[in-house]
């Protein structure tokens, strides 16, 4: 309670020392140290917990106002150009002057030269050394005005360079991207309209004024100072250069982003290219080529960061084209862009994560959309609409009549185009790449391959998982993914098409739909024995047996009977699986339910078991005996099916019959008539009714003939234990 009183006291103290006159703090700050002991760093904890949260509000508030700030100072340099434009007209009338000035000296000085020899008088000597020695004295500060009128004329040109950057990349960009046919970008097209005069492409020369630059390298030479002027144009060009390099924060959002980060650049080079090649040495070769190794560093680490962040294809793909236009305009002129084109594979792979992202949503839709049927086809149009759309070819189909079905249900076609589709948008990127066709093909095969085995795999991996999937909708998939799977051959002569490459060619990649489809096969296969085993196990545990009744009912258990009839009907829907699948599942089910029944027999929780049980079981094995004799699927010899209940029937038999002295004199025989019993199974039904004997025959000590019973079971007993003690031993 204390530490509460004393926390909200120190609230109101913050509040009376931010609310009240700096000369009232005095007596407020002594409360604190009058109160609790240790109080004093208690309010200091509070008080430094409340300057950050000033501090947060004030860069909230900073941030909050940070582009009107950028905007005022924008509006306010334009203003200053302005300005600044009326100074230079004013200065430059001063510098005609001075200049006619110093001309005019100039002439007096060598007219007086040719004066001097004629002139003897002493008078006339000192005059003219006075007048030399003033004009040698104001020469000096002459040649300095001129040079920091020239130099600010340099500075105003340094400051419209950066305005008209962007015009000049974009023209410059826009030759190129005519060049190679592509289509301009819409924004272009505006600047087209801009910087056209009379039909003619403008070029750095038309949208910048030089004239600056060579006038103030010409005066710097002339006056002996050009090392100063070209030192201080490379620095503040590199300035500058660093500045064009910095990216917006939300480039990445929009392609016009990208525009002008790429157009400023370009029109920055562009500028220092025409300075290399325009003067004598201001710039050079090596400063152009450190300057652009520079950027190209920095270029290339913002590419990299900002498209990671990008999720649209299509805006990937325009980013691609732009950066080609950027590298093919540089590489114009001069400038080394192969790293640009290795980045340009990073890229790539950025732009098919984002197509596979995209194609495992259409995918899912597809999936989720099919009925998992048979396609029915009425007429002939009908017929050809399908298999212009998927390569279905099956002789026997073409013969029936109309109306059919196919065997694939709806979403194949849809697959099988979705993924041509694909290949198309691959494709995109990889033009104007500068590569041979066997490269293009050889990633076009790659990515392919990458859709099927990771994008489409994981979706048909997730669907088969599905738990409104049925038995009926697995059996679809599995022949769905055999005719997808053939359908593979088709794509590959796709792709050797669209790419002119041979198929003959040497390294080609294949493609891997084989293992994708046949991955989802098995785990179909897989999930319809699942699904199987689930709904045998659900038929048994409505099994309710009279494990006491003194005789069977003389006929099977009606539970029995209705998980016959569900298999049955169940295998007459595998007729078109793949034999080999039809059969596994059949011997899967017979094999689940003859141990789910045998399990049902030996459950530890049943302790007593009568005859009449065993008779009334026995008549339900028979039912799952003639079941599997009926070949509810085809192909199996013999009686390979029936073979799945053999440990049931000899465990039946042997009770049935009541054979013991048989079965403990051939045990461990190969051609023992119970092989398949095991002692442990026997001994423990026999234990279920020996205990059932006993309940049963109370007077049992009285009956000579119950009395042999009993005794004949205790015997079978202590032999089947010393069998089960012989092996476990």
């Amino acid at each position: 309670l204390s530490s509460a009183i004393c926390i909200t006291e120190h609230e109101r103290i913050l509040q009376e020392i931010e609310s009240t006159d700096t000369a009232c703090v005095g007596p407020t700050l002594r409360s604190i140290y009058d109160d609790q002991p240790n109080a004093h760093k208690r309010f200091m904890e509070k008080l430094d917990a409340r300057i950050r949260n000033h501090d947060r509000e004030i860069e909230k508030m900073c941030n909050f106002h940070h582009q009107g700030f950028v905007d005022a100072i924008t509006e306010l340099l334009k203003v200053r150009t302005d300005a600044e434009k009326l100074m230079v007209t004013v200065q430059t009338e001063e510098v005609i002057c001075c200049r006619i000035q110093q001309r005019n000296m100039a002439t007096t000085v060598e007219k007086l030269q040719l004066c001097l020899p004629g002139t003897t008088p002493d008078s006339v000597l000192k005059d003219g050394y006075r007048f030399c020695q003033i004009m040698a004295e104001n020469l000096p500060r002459l040649r300095e005005e001129i040079k920091e009128i020239s130099m600010s004329d340099l500075k105003d040109f340094l400051e419209s360079i950066r305005k008209h950057s962007d015009k000049v990349g974009e023209t410059a960009m826009r030759q190129v991207c005519k060049s190679v046919s592509l289509k301009p970008p819409p924004i272009a097209l505006i600047f087209i309209r801009e910087l056209r005069f009379s039909h003619s492409i403008l070029t750095a020369q038309d949208l910048v004024d030089f004239s600056p630059v060579y006038r103030c390298l010409h005066i710097y030479t002339v006056l002996g100072d050009r090392e100063t002027f070209e030192n201080y144009y490379r620095k503040q060009r590199k300035k500058q250069a660093r500045l064009v390099l910095q990216p917006q924060a939300n480039m990445h959002e929009t392609v016009e982003g990208y525009r002008r980060y790429f157009n400023q650049i370009v029109g920055f080079f562009v500028v220092e290219d025409h300075i290399l090649h325009a003067t004598q040495g201001l710039v050079t070769r090596a400063f152009t080529d450190e300057l652009w190794n520079m950027a190209l560093s920095k270029i290339i680490a913002v590419l990299r960061t900002h498209s990671s962040y990008c999720n649209d294809p299509d805006l990937v793909l325009e980013l691609k084209n732009l950066i080609v236009i950027f590298a093919d305009t540089l590489q114009g002129y001069g400038f080394p862009v192969n790293r640009l084109f290795d980045l340009l594979f990073e890229v790539r792979d950025q732009y098919n994560e984002t197509l596979l992202k995209k194609w495992a949503l259409v995918f899912r839709e597809i999936f989720e959309m099919d009925n998992y049927s048979p396609i029915p086809v009425e007429t002939e149009e009908e017929y050809k609409l399908v298999v212009s759309r998927f390569p279905f070819h099956d002789a026997e189909i073409e013969k029936q009549d109309f109306p059919k079905k196919l065997p694939m249900s709806q979403s194949v076609p849809q697959i099988y185009t979705q993924v041509k589709e694909f290949i198309y948008a691959s494709l995109k990127f990889s033009e104007s790449l500068h590569r041979s066709s066997t490269e293009i093909d050889d990633m076009l095969r790659k990515s392919t391959n990458l859709l099927l085995t990771r994008t489409l795999s994981s979706c048909l991996q997730n669907l088969i998982r599905k738990p409104h999937i049925g038995l009926t909708e697995l059996v679809q998939i599995i022949i769905n993914t055999t005719h997808l799977e053939q359908a593979c051959r088709y794509l590959e002569e796709f792709i050797t098409n669209i790419t002119n490459v041979s198929p003959e060619t040497v390294h080609t990649t294949r493609l891997y739909g084989l293992s994708t489809f046949k991955d989802a096969r098995h785990a179909a296969e897989g999930e319809i024995y699942t699904k199987l085993n689930q709904k045998i196990d659900e038929f048994i545990q409505l099994a309710d047996y009279e494990w006491g009744m003194v005789e069977s009912d003389g006929r099977a258990s009606g539970y029995l009977m209705d998980l016959i009839n569900f298999l049955r009907s169940t295998f007459q829907v595998f007729t078109h699986l793949p034999g080999k699948v039809a059969q596994t599942a059949c011997m899967s089910a017979c094999k689940h339910l003859s141990t789910s029944l045998m399990q049902m027999l030996l459950d530890t929780e049943l302790k007593q078991i009568s005859m009449g049980a065993i008779q009334q079981f026995n008549l339900d094995v028979i039912q799952c005996e003639l079941f599997a004799s009926s070949e509810p699927v085809p192909g199996f010899q013999g009686d390979t099916l029936q073979l799945a209940f053999i440990d049931l029937r000899q465990l039946l038999d042997l009770f049935m019959v009541w054979d013991w002295s048989t079965y403990l004199a051939d045990y461990g025989q190969p051609t023992s008539k119970y092989l398949r019993v095991n002692p442990a199974t026997a001994l423990a039904l026999l234990e279920k009714m020996k205990d059932t004997s006993k309940k049963n025959n109370i007077f049992s000590q009285f009956r000579k003939n119950d009395r042999d019973k009993q005794k004949l079971i205790e015997t079978v007993v202590r032999q089947l234990r010393s069998l089960v003690n012989g092996m476990s031993s």
